[in-house]
């Protein structure tokens, strides 16, 4: 959803005029497809159907990608916000679009977290760690 508010607020103003903002539109709409593909894949249980594929390791190079390149688009867009801009509705939209990258930022570090937990096996509950235990 942040990543939905970052592209849908900077497509909403005139940023083919600003190249920063053509990035800006690259990164947030290429992780936000890649994201729903993701979530899609997990509701079709896809990781059951190929279990050859590492996915707790795919997740953690895709988050740590998406968190690099969200920290770039976030320092472009805020740096590109114009704050004498003429068209006040530009002006809002892209300082809420650079707020927007910054928090999609923080989430996908935070998804990078939770992955190096699953990815190491770090994430086992009460249930699992007493199944383990005994066999």
């Amino acid at each position: 959803v942040l990543g939905l508010l970052v592209w849908a607020l900077i497509a909403d103003t005139t940023y083919h005029l600003h190249a920063a903002y053509g990035w800006v539109m690259f990164v947030s709409i290429f992780f936000w497809i890649l994201t729903v593909l993701f979530f899609v894949a997990y509701l079709l249980q896809l990781q059951l159907k190929f279990y050859m594929i590492p996915w707790p390791l795919l997740l953690m190079i895709f988050n740590a990608a998406a968190t690099v390149l969200y920290i770039t688009a976030f320092v472009t867009c805020a740096a590109a916000v114009e704050p004498t801009s003429w068209r006040q509705w530009d002006y809002n939209r892209r300082a809420a679009a650079s707020f927007f990258a910054c928090l999609t930022m923080i989430a996908y570090g935070v998804s990078i977290f939770f992955s190096f937990r699953a990815w190491k096996g770090l994430g086992s509950n009460a249930a699992t760690s007493q199944v383990t235990d005994h066999a």
